[in-house]
């Protein structure tokens, strides 16, 4: 019997998908749940698994392709007893030796890879971020080439290359020594080149634009002082991560804070519809997590139902599902408020753009230790307190700058004041 295989719906506001990459070819068998292909929406990239298993007879549509939803895109033959039988014999004409046809490349690479064909003729693909590092450091094809790849299909990630220009300036130096150093002078073939965004770079262009198209946008900043829940997350990490199976971090703290800033600032958890204010009944918190191929923001929906350790086990599940695409596209819709934990990367103060339909978004900066001024009732004196900007950006339309400087306020003396004895 033969099944058809549609463009499955992955949401309620998705109409159509993307096929990035098949995982079989025709001819080839599968099982009930084996991955079949992979799919791409606007939100996120998906992997689609079998519905029943068989062979593969027809595939209907190529990658890049844009499919609507329920369109059929492949077909699978499940009686495979009937398929062998049907199978018509070759005839042979004129040679007496077997011929064997060469199966296409299965590896069929996604938008965001570029071809390079080395010296030998032989093709492979990079990543933009791989090519630009190459660029850089000097590595020509036929180096680049060479690079044993660990990703998916052999791939060479950012962290081969990486990993490779290392181990290659560590490496000695061959030949005589020579007394003294001469530079060689830098000679670059590179020229300009156009490089086609990819799906999900256009996805976050379209989205960043219309956002600054749509909301006006205001920024303002505050300094937290962190010094108690570092020390907390210092001394109860351990036993935690015994309980748990994963680290304490400081983001449910951030989002705790921020929720209970969000209970007493309506105006922030809502969004505009013309001149119609839509204030929300849950809190949805959109959490930014950067991923290899750019960057999604799930949801942790109703999060004022949720005790400490919910947002804990909340927070660990969505970054780790994020980052092996195992995110389901209405995972990414529904958010009332988001926050963009830049500080992750080392950066102290950010401006983050708001994400669309909310009218706020907060951007955290990464701890730095540092000397300031603490008042006392004996004095001023100066200590060496772990401190963290935040930013919170808003849309002025709603919120005015009052209201986002007593929010911000709000969320960091949530922060400072924050009952650690009880969290757990």
């Amino acid at each position: 019997m033969v099944i058809d295989i549609v463009m499955p719906k992955m949401g309620e506001s998705i109409v159509d998908g993307t096929i990035i990459e098949w995982r079989k070819m025709v001819g080839d068998s599968i099982e009930v749940d084996e991955i079949l292909l992979e799919i791409g929406t606007d939100k996120v990239d998906s992997e689609i698994p079998s519905p029943n298993s068989g062979i593969i007879t027809e595939i209907l549509a190529e990658p890049n392709d844009v499919i609507d939803v329920g369109v059929v895109i492949a077909r699978i033959e499940t009686d495979v007893d009937t398929l062998i039988k049907t199978q018509p014999k070759i005839e042979q004409k004129d040679s007496p030796e077997k011929v064997t046809e060469i199966p296409p490349d299965k590896s069929v690479q996604i938008e965001s890879e570029q071809k390079v064909v080395s010296s030998t003729g032989d093709k492979k693909y990079y990543t933009p971020i791989v090519k630009s590092i190459a660029r850089k450091e000097g590595v020509g094809q036929d180096e680049l080439a060479s690079i044993a790849g660990s990703g998916k299909n052999n791939r060479v990630t950012k962290k081969d290359i990486l990993s490779y220009l290392e181990q290659r300036s560590s490496a000695p130096a061959t030949g005589k020594k020579s007394a003294v150093f001469v530079p060689a002078p830098i000679i670059s073939n590179l020229k300009d080149e156009r490089i086609e965004m990819d799906k999900m770079r256009r996805s976050i262009a379209e989205h960043m634009r219309l956002s600054l198209d749509t909301s006006a946008h205001v920024h303002l900043m505050n300094e937290v002082d962190m010094t108690r829940i570092v020390n907390y997350v210092d001394e109860k990490n351990d036993s935690f991560k015994i309980r748990e199976g994963f680290s304490l971090t400081y983001t449910p703290f951030i989002v705790s804070a921020c929720v209970r800033a969000l209970q007493a600032f309506p105006d922030m958890n809502s969004s505009l519809d013309g001149t119609s204010i839509i204030r929300r009944k849950n809190i949805n918190i959109g959490l930014a997590v950067a991923v290899e191929a750019g960057l999604i923001v799930p949801v942790i929906p109703q999060c004022e139902e949720l005790n400490f350790l919910g947002l804990c086990r909340k927070v660990r599940d969505l970054s780790i599902r994020s980052h092996n695409k195992q995110i389901k596209p209405e995972e990414l819709s529904g958010s009332t408020f988001s926050i963009s934990n830049f500080g992750m990367f080392n950066v102290s103060i950010g401006t983050p753009i708001i994400n669309q339909p909310n009218v706020g978004i907060l951007g955290v900066g990464t701890i730095k230790k540092k000397p300031v001024v603490i008042e006392t009732d004996q004095g001023d004196t100066i200590g060496i307190r772990s401190m963290m900007y935040l930013s919170i950006g808003f849309d002025h339309r709603l919120v005015d700058g009052a209201g986002g400087a007593k929010f911000v306020e709000t969320i960091q003396k949530n922060l400072e004041n924050m009952d650690l004895e009880h969290l757990f």
